[in-house]
C-alpha cells in the first residue's frame, strides 16, 4: 500500500495555554513516530489551509465568519470552557481542516492508496454552529463534504474509534442518507451522546458504546460484529477514519484499556474493507490521544497498518 502524510508546523502554533490536554507536544509525539526508520520513505506533504467555502459546506456561515474574526491579538480566547484560541492559532486551525480536503484530493486522484492527516486541533466534537471539546471546525466532516461536492462521490463513510463519541460528526450526518457514521467509544463519558439507540434518520448511524474498563478483545469483537458488517452494507465510495488514540489504557482522560495493537487491528480491518468496497481509498485524520508515549506508539501502529494493508 502507498500512504501519504499531511502535516504542518503551523499546527504546533495553536497554543491552548498552560495545562491544557490538547497541547502542541501531542503533535511532536506524532512526529516522533513518523520519524522512525521504517517510515522514512513515506511522503509528507504540507497541509493547506481550508477555505471559508470548504468550512461553510458543513458549518453555519455565521459561525465560520465569527470564528475567523475571533482570533485574539494577545492572550487566549475561550470559545467554550475547553476550546481555546490564541494569536497564533489561525493557520493551524485552518490547516487541520484543509489537510483532510487535500488528502481526499490526493487519494481520489490515485496519488496514494490512503493518507493520514497528522494535525491538530482535533475536530469530531465541533457541531454545525458550535465549538466543543477542543474542536473548532469538524475536520473529518469538512473532508467528507469536499469528497462529495468537489469529486461527486455518492456515499462517504466515517469510522470513529476515539474514546469520546464524535457528536459533531453524528449531528452533521444525522439526516443525510449519503453519509454514514460509526463510532466506538466509552459510554457514559463526555460528551454524553452515542447511545446504541441513536441511529440517524435513515439508519445511517452506528453507535457502539463500551463500558469503562473495556479491553481490546471486547472492542475487537464489537467492531467486527457491529461496525464492519454495517460498513460493508453501506458500500461507500470512500472510507474516512477519525483516528483518536485516547482509548489506550494509559490515557488520562478516559478508562478504556486498549493497546496500540488494537488500533493497528482496527486500521487493518478498515484498510481491507476499503480494498473490497472502494478501491482501497481511505483517509484518516488524527483526533484525540493525550498520553504522549501512548500517542506516539499508537500513531506508529496506525501508520504501519495503513502501509501494510
Amino acid at each position: 500500500m502507498t500512504t501519504l502524510v499531511f502535516t504542518h508546523p503551523d499546527c504546533l502554533a495553536h497554543d491552548t495555554g498552560p495545562g491544557h490536554p490538547e497541547r502542541p507536544d501531542r503533535l511532536r509525539a506524532v512526529w516522533q513516530a513518523l520519524d522512525e526508520e521504517r517510515f522514512r520513505h513515506v511522503e509528507r506533504r504540507e497541509a493547506p489551509m481550508a477555505t471559508p467555502e470548504q468550512l461553510k459546506a458543513v458549518h453555519d456561515h455565521e459561525y465560520v465568519d465569527l470564528v475567523l474574526e475571533s482570533f485574539p491579538t494577545q492572550g487566549w480566547l475561550r470559545l467554550d470552557s475547553d476550546t481555546v484560541l490564541s494569536p497564533t492559532s489561525r493557520p493551524g486551525v485552518l490547516r487541520a481542516a484543509g489537510s483532510v480536503c487535500a488528502a481526499v484530493d490526493a487519494v481520489l486522484a490515485g496519488e496514494a492508496d490512503n493518507a493520514f492527516c497528522a494535525v491538530r486541533p482535533c475536530g469530531h466534537h465541533a457541531e454545525q454552529a458550535r465549538p466543543m471539546g477542543f474542536c473548532v471546525f469538524n475536520n473529518i466532516a469538512v473532508g467528507a463534504a469536499h469528497a462529495r461536492d468537489r469529486h461527486g462521490l455518492e456515499r462517504v463513510a466515517v469510522v470513529d474509534f476515539d474514546v469520546h463519541h464524535g457528536n459533531g460528526t453524528q449531528a452533521m450526518f444525522w439526516d443525510r442518507p449519503e453519509l454514514w457514521f460509526a463510532s466506538t467509544h466509552q459510554y457514559p463519558l463526555y460528551p454524553g451522546t452515542g447511545a446504541a439507540g441513536e441511529r440517524g434518520r435513515y439508519g445511517n448511524i452506528v453507535n457502539v458504546p463500551l463500558p469503562p474498563g473495556t479491553d481490546g478483545e471486547i472492542f475487537r469483537e464489537a467492531f467486527a460484529a457491529k461496525v464492519l458488517p454495517a460498513l460493508e452494507a453501506f458500500r461507500p465510495d470512500l472510507v474516512m477514519v477519525s483516528a483518536g488514540f485516547d482509548a489506550h489504557r494509559s490515557d488520562p482522560l478516559a478508562s478504556l484499556n486498549f493497546e496500540a495493537e488494537d488500533f493497528a487491528w482496527a486500521t487493518t480491518e478498515l484498510v481491507r474493507a476499503a480494498g473490497r468496497l472502494c478501491g482501497g481509498r481511505l483517509v484518516s485524520a488524527l483526533e484525540g490521544g493525550y498520553d504522549l508515549a501512548a500517542l506516539r506508539d499508537c500513531t506508529a501502529a496506525h501508520l504501519a497498518a495503513l502501509l501494510d494493508g
